[in-house]
């Protein structure tokens, strides 16, 4: 894959679609209709060892930036925005290692989605490369969040129920400051209702540089 990027407009680009984990990313691109790269699936894998540990503790620390590969992330993102197709890893959470590889055809689309809690760590190098159509940070506040993320993490068996309990705690107090960076990082703070009107609104064409930040 080449992150390069060409003169000429790319043929799609990308909506980036960021929030805490547990805030409704994945069922909100999916009710949005539109194709989604997923970028959970970019995590480094257990034993790597650039791999960040939560402080006072030997969790890893899976919220950190450093625990994901945003390399080869804009990779994947420049790539579909320029042929619509692109290799992607297939990630298994629950074992924090990547199982094979899938191609991702996006095929003729004005936008796609790329959801994750990392994608706001991407908005600078992908408006410089100028595939950038809008950046969203879909928040629901924490006590919501918190009790979504349980949820989902024990229903989909992620990581040990003590592990998904120390990282929730972890997470709830940590929110505000999360939706702070993110925004921080240039990524629009919405609910879902305002999240899917700008979803509309760049699928209809909108050009990036008119888009609010």
């Amino acid at each position: 894959m080449s992150s390069s990027s060409t003169s000429a407009r790319p043929a799609s680009r990308v909506v980036l679609l960021t929030g805490p984990s547990g805030s409704g990313k994945s069922l909100l691109a999916a009710e949005s209709r539109l194709p989604v790269l997923r970028l959970d699936d970019f995590y480094k894998e257990a034993g790597d060892p650039t791999l960040p540990t939560v402080s006072g503790s030997a969790d890893i620390d899976w919220d950190h930036p450093a625990s994901w590969d945003a390399d080869t992330a804009v990779a994947a993102i420049v790539e579909l925005c320029a042929t619509g197709r692109t290799d992607v890893p297939v990630y298994e959470l629950s074992t924090s290692s990547r199982t094979g590889v899938a191609t991702l055809d996006i095929g003729r689309t004005p936008v796609f989605i790329a959801e994750g809690i990392f994608a706001a760590d991407v908005i600078g190098r992908c408006r410089e490369l100028g595939v950038l159509a809008d950046a969203l940070c879909l928040s629901r506040g924490p006590v919501t969040t918190f009790r979504r993320r349980l949820l989902r993490d024990l229903r989909e068996s992620r990581k040990s129920v003590p592990f998904l309990l120390r990282r929730g705690w972890r997470l709830m107090r940590a929110e505000r400051g999360i939706v702070a960076r993110q925004t921080g990082l240039g990524a629009h703070a919405c609910d879902k209702a305002e999240a899917l009107g700008r979803l509309a609104a760049a699928a209809g064409r909108q050009p990036a540089d008119a888009v609010r930040a």
